[in-house]
Formats: structure tokens, C-alpha cells, sequence
């Protein structure tokens, strides 16, 4: 636990740094989710930190990682969210599952969804399994989509 917290504490040192470099005002918060490191970002407007579809998010994550594995030397899973938009985005993404797990359910025919990235289809596999079915992965990226099958 104690390695994750310190990704945590270098992870949330290089994001100060880049918001004050952007002139940006933001707080931090940190924190341990299972087997990897979260931190995340609350302000005013940071809607350009997360871009249209998250892409910016994404490619911060990305870089935070980086710094974390050039300060520690190991490879981060580190989370980074900004102003709660990984938290909506799991939510939609949670709610989109169940109701793809009630249409497999209802017709017994299994349900191909949109085309995700690695995160998104993470959140559905595991709602998915926790509803009772399984799913699984299909296609290349970037158009690589989840199938929740029938029993």
C-alpha cells in the first residue's frame, strides 16, 4: 500500500506543477481505489484539462504516469480524474451494461455495444460480471467493442 501511496504523492506533485504552469486552479485529491493509486482534480473550469471525449484526460494520464515511472522506477496504473468526469463517465457506463444485460436477458441474443477504449470496456466487462453474464472484447483498436453474450 505504502508504494501506491507514494505514486499518489508524485503523481499529485507533477499535476501542481502542470496547473501551475497552465495558470490553472485546481485542487487535489488522493487516494487508494483496490490496486492502484487515484488522484483527481476539482475546480472551477478545467473542461479543457478533459477535452471533448476525454482525450486530453487521457494523454494527462498518460504523462502522470510517466512521471511516476521516472521517479520511481516502477510502472503506474495510476487514475487520474478531472472534475469528476471519470466518475460520470463509469456511471453512464455501468447504467449502459445493465441495460444491455436486460436485452441479452429478455431475447436471449447476445448485444454488440460501441466501440470503447480500454477503460470504458473494463467498467462494462465488470458490470457485466456482476450482473450474471459474461462478455467479451471483439474488434482492433480503436474500434475494438464489447459483446455481452447470453447464458
Amino acid at each position: 500500500m505504502r508504494a501506491l501511496e507514494r505514486e499518489g504523492d508524485v503523481a499529485a506533485d507533477y499535476l501542481e506543477e502542470l496547473l501551475d504552469i497552465a495558470d490553472l486552479d485546481g485542487d487535489l485529491d488522493m487516494d487508494v481505489e483496490g490496486d492502484r493509486a487515484a488522484v483527481s482534480i476539482v475546480g472551477a473550469d478545467l473542461n479543457q484539462l478533459v477535452g471533448q471525449r476525454g482525450e486530453v484526460l487521457d494523454a494527462l494520464q498518460e504523462l502522470t504516469r510517466l512521471a511516476v515511472y521516472r521517479e520511481t522506477g516502477e510502472r503506474s496504473r495510476l487514475m487520474l480524474d478531472i472534475s469528476g468526469y471519470r466518475a460520470d463517465q463509469r456511471a453512464r457506463l455501468v447504467a449502459l451494461a445493465q441495460e444491455s444485460v436486460a436485452r441479452v436477458k429478455e431475447t436471449g441474443e447476445q448485444v454488440a455495444l460501441d466501440p470503447m477504449s480500454p477503460f470504458e470496456r473494463k467498467v462494462v466487462h465488470d458490470a457485466v460480471a456482476e450482473a450474471g453474464l459474461t462478455s467479451e472484447s471483439e474488434g482492433v483498436e480503436p474500434r475494438r467493442f464489447v459483446v455481452v453474450l447470453p447464458l
